[in-house]
C-alpha cells in the first residue's frame, strides 16, 4: 500500500520538515475507506520483508526486479509508519523472515478459526488463495477507487479455479510481478484447464510423465514435454506462491481511534485528513 500510494500521490505532499509524506497520506485514506465501509473490530497492519529468503533461495530470480533502489523519498516514511498507524488504534504486525503477505493470511485464517469475518486489503493477486469462508480479500486496483470484494465465486469467474489451487495457478501461468516465468508456454487458459482435469499442479506433472495420458488424448504432447522439463522448477515456483503460517496472536477487539489519528495526522501537515478525521471524532 506504502508504494502505491506513494506512485500515485505527488511527492509535493510533504510535512513541517519538508519531508514527503505522500505514502503515508494515500495509505492512511485507502484503510480509512475501508474501515468506514465495514466497521471491522479490529485493523492490522503487516511489514516484513520483500522477498523471504527461503523464496530466494528456491528460485534466485524471485522479486529481482523489485531491487531497484527505493527512491529517496520513501525509506522514512517506511520509518515513520509504525508510529503514525498506531496513533489510529491499529495493530502494527512485523515479520523479520517471512513478507507481510504471510501474516496477513494466517491472521485471516485465525480470526475465519475463531467464527470471525476477516478482510484483506492487498494489491497482490497473490492472496486470491486466501478467499473463503470468512475471508474476502479487498483488492485495491490501481487508480481504482476503493476495494474490489473478492470471495471464492469472484476467483473462479477470474481464473477458473478455486482459491486453494491458485498456488498451482500460479505455478503453471506465471506471476511476471514476483518474477515467476511459469511452465513456457502455458498461459492462464490451458493452466486452468490442467488444474480442473488433474486437481492441482503435482497430479498434472504426475501425468506428464506417464506417455499413456498423451495416447489417451488428456494432454497435448507439446504440454506434457514442457511439464517434464520443467518439474522442478514448477514444483519450486508452487512452494513460493505458497503463503507459510506465521506464530501471530489474533488481535483483540479495538476500534480506530479517528481522535489520535487526527492528531497524527496533523502533526505531519496532512490537514485535509486531520480535519476530516476531526469531524468523524465529534460525529
Amino acid at each position: 500500500m506504502l508504494f502505491r500510494a506513494f506512485y500515485a500521490l505527488p511527492k509535493t505532499i510533504t510535512g513541517p520538515d519538508k519531508q514527503p509524506v505522500n505514502a503515508l497520506l494515500g495509505t492512511a485514506n485507502l484503510v480509512l475507506r475501508e474501515v468506514e465501509k465495514h466497521r471491522p473490530r479490529a485493523v492490522v497492519m503487516c511489514f516484513g520483508p520483500d522477498a523471504a529468503a527461503y523464496r530466494t533461495e528456491l528460485y534466485p530470480a524471485y522479486h529481482a526486479e523489485r531491487d531497484e533502489a527505493m527512491p529517496d523519498e520513501l525509506p522514512h516514511q517506511f520509518e515513520m509508519a509504525g508510529p503514525f498507524f498506531e496513533a489510529f488504534g491499529w495493530t502494527v504486525a512485523t515479520s523479520a523472515d517471512l513478507e507481510a503477505d504471510d501474516l496477513l493470511g494466517t491472521l485471516a485464517e485465525r480470526e475465519s478459526e475463531a467464527g470471525g469475518l476477516a478482510l484483506l486489503l492487498t494489491g497482490d493477486r497473490d492472496m486470491y488463495q486466501c478467499a473463503g469462508e470468512g475471508v474476502t480479500v479487498l483488492y485495491v486496483h490501481t487508480g481504482g477507487k476503493g476495494a474490489e470484494e473478492v470471495g471464492p465465486e469472484e476467483v473462479r469467474e477470474r481464473y477458473g479455479i478455486g482459491p486453494e489451487l491458485v498456488p498451482d495457478f500460479i505455478a503453471l501461468r506465471g506471476d511476471p510481478s514476483d518474477g515467476l516465468p511459469g511452465a513456457p508456454g502455458v498461459g492462464a487458459k490451458t493452466a486452468a484447464e490442467l488444474l480442473r482435469r488433474y486437481g492441482s499442479l503435482e497430479s498434472a506433472l504426475a501425468a506428464a510423465a506417464e506417455p499413456a495420458a498423451v495416447i489417451r488424448g488428456e494432454m497435448r504432447a507439446r504440454v506434457a514435454a514442457v511439464l517434464r522439463e520443467h518439474d522442478a522448477q514448477l514444483r519450486a515456483f508452487k512452494q513460493i506462491a505458497e503463503l507459510v503460517q506465521v506464530e501471530v496472536q489474533r488481535p483483540p477487539d479495538r476500534a480506530s481511534d479517528v481522535g489520535r489519528g487526527a492528531a497524527a495526522a496533523r502533526k505531519l501537515g496532512m490537514r485535509r485528513l486531520a480535519e476530516r478525521l476531526e469531524a468523524m471524532a465529534k460525529a
